[in-house]
């Protein structure tokens, strides 16, 4: 059958929003999105265990939570783990074990699978700074098995003292020591590793005050250790800063971004697809949850978009933003082992699911 350029159109049954209403979500023709059948309030980063297990970060909250089977059980169990943290917004899983990314501190529970109803926490550091100010995580391990953390700009804009502020920290996750690995990123809050090259791709938010369309959101990549990618100094590769662009620590040598972005559109997390379940032309197509704007005269965002494997930028799943209501805010997004792409929503406390029809090419 010819590709279709038409649109499918899914009303989840959703709890009513702020607005007052259930969102309809449009993915491209042959995608279907559901509502997975539980809620996790203010849901952010995700992570899924071997056995089916979804765990959760939040920020506001101050809560993780996991559940079982949340993938194959019809009304599966939501379980809040741990409480009381700080912003622990950043997760992932290694090797079994849970590590759990909050403002100023990483904390491992080991064997997630088995200990999730009464964890054993131990620390991997405790000595991250403390800023609140962009101090939220998103955290995953690379192929060198070490992991990534990110330490938020502590301003809109600024030049810190600390090196560690606008910088992707390398953590040896045994010891807790970091190392800085990418310079001059104001604030990543999703990011992954390309499947065929292995560089490490991450969005960064553009700063604030500069008008509704500039600077643009970046998608960068890194390919080794000590790259400088522009902040305070020069945004979205081509706009000296009004108050920084000449100041004598402009680095000499700084990355210009892979892909642009509607400035305040608030790219956060981001990840490869390198699932079968898709049709081939999604093959290392990388999906990035659009949280949307909150100081724009009128929003944007609110969106997953994808950056196809030939650098083609547009939307794929649409609809959290009508005029200028907006009924839910994509956070990250994930790719289970079947193929099919989570999605989560922490305005809505929702995780969608979207499939493929491979019948419907």
């Amino acid at each position: 059958m010819k590709k279709s350029l038409l649109y499918s159109v899914l009303i989840a049954f959703l709890p009513l929003t702020a607005c007052g209403q259930a969102p309809s979500i449009t993915v491209p023709d042959g995608f279907k999105i559901e509502a997975l059948n539980f809620s996790v309030p203010g849901a952010r980063q995700m992570a899924l265990a071997d056995n089916g297990m979804l765990v959760v970060g939040t920020r506001r909250q101050g809560d993780v939570y996991a559940i079982p089977n949340a993938l194959t059980e019809e009304s599966p169990q939501v379980t809040k783990i741990v409480s009381g943290l700080t912003m622990p917004s950043g997760l992932t899983i290694h090797n079994g074990d849970l590590f759990i990314a909050a403002l100023d501190e990483v904390i491992r529970i080991k064997d997630i699978e088995s200990n999730y109803t009464f964890p054993d926490r131990e620390y991997v550091t405790q000595d991250l700074p403390d800023e609140r100010h962009h101090g939220w995580k998103y955290i995953k391990f690379g192929p060198d098995d070490m992991l990534y953390v990110p330490v938020g700009a502590p301003c809109n804009i600024c030049l810190s003292e600390d090196k560690r502020f606008a910088s992707i920290l390398r953590m040896d996750p045994n010891t807790g020591e970091t190392e800085i690995w990418a310079e001059g990123v104001r604030n990543t809050v999703g990011f992954d590793w390309h499947p065929q090259t292995g560089a490490l791709w991450f969005s960064d938010n553009g700063r604030d005050m500069m008008g509704d369309d500039i600077p643009a959101e970046e998608i960068n990549i890194s390919t080794k250790a000590g790259q400088h990618f522009g902040y305070p100094f020069v945004h979205a590769g081509d706009i000296d800063d009004p108050e920084f662009g000449d100041h004598k620590d402009r680095p000499t040598e700084m990355i210009d971004p892979e892909v642009k972005i509607q400035a305040h559109s608030a790219a956060l997390g981001m990840e490869f697809y390198t699932g079968s379940q898709f049709p081939e032309r999604y093959n290392n197509a990388v999906f990035i949850a659009e949280h949307g704007s909150w100081n724009r005269t009128r929003k944007v965002g609110y969106q997953v978009s994808v950056v196809m494997a030939d650098g083609q930028y547009k939307p794929f799943a649409t609809g959290w933003l009508v005029g200028q209501d907006n009924s839910g805010r994509p956070n990250d997004v994930l790719v289970t082992p079947d193929g099919a792409l989570l999605i989560s929503d922490d305005q809505g406390g929702v995780i969608y699911r979207v499939t493929y029809d491979e019948g419907s090419d």
